[in-house]
């Protein structure tokens, strides 16, 4: 019996070696070194500090600001560690609402959310992504639509021009890859940080 345990428990320690150790240093170590700011995370600095990842959004609410979708990422309650509270951009509790359309919590949030928008751009359609969750609540891209239109509430808050704002949302647009996947794309915290960066706050 000896004798056909021990080959077995040598190929489980070799597996586990190479495909628990070895295989993923040895990726790690190759990613950092042909992508060293991808295997960092994508971090974006500001004056030598980390101010997020291009990956994950934050949270902007200050009218000054462009806003990304809505987040449907929660965190544990501290009241309550049996209940959740809603946390945007959670990276650490990464998911969708997981409501259909025949949910009421879902009709009455996407309604909120329009209300406000069509009160602050009237007469505009509101763009789908401003008021849909993504799959994963960490969604850091809107469209351009999106971007744009929010230009009105931005240069007012900012006493800007609304042509310059525009500009800030063009300049910021990155295409499809390969010109043939994904759509248009405008990164948020990129778009703010550039924002901030043209001379008013």
């Amino acid at each position: 019996m000896l004798n056909q345990l021990r080959p077995a428990l040598v190929l489980l320690i070799a597996l586990s070696a190479i495909t628990g150790l070895a295989y993923p240093l040895a990726m790690t170590g190759i990613a950092g070194a042909i992508f060293p700011a991808k295997a960092a995370g994508s971090l974006i600095e500001r004056d030598g500090k980390v101010v997020g990842s291009s990956l994950i959004g934050q949270s902007f609410t200050q009218a000054g600001y462009f806003h990304g979708r809505p987040s449907a990422t929660s965190a544990a309650d501290p009241a309550d560690a049996g209940k959740t509270v809603p946390s945007p951009y959670n990276a650490a509790n990464s998911s969708g609402s997981n409501l259909g359309p025949t949910s009421a919590a879902l009709a009455e949030r996407v309604k909120g959310e329009l209300d406000g928008l069509r009160a602050e751009n009237p007469g505009k359609p509101v763009p789908v992504d401003l008021v849909t969750t993504s799959g994963s609540g960490l969604d850091p891209d809107i469209s351009p639509d999106a971007a744009l239109f929010q230009v009105p509430r931005i240069a007012k808050a900012r006493s800007l021009p609304e042509d310059r704002v525009r500009s800030l949302v063009e300049a910021q647009v990155q295409g499809r890859l390969l010109g043939i996947l994904g759509e248009p794309r405008v990164n948020v915290l990129a778009l703010n940080l550039a924002l901030d960066g043209s001379g008013s706050k």
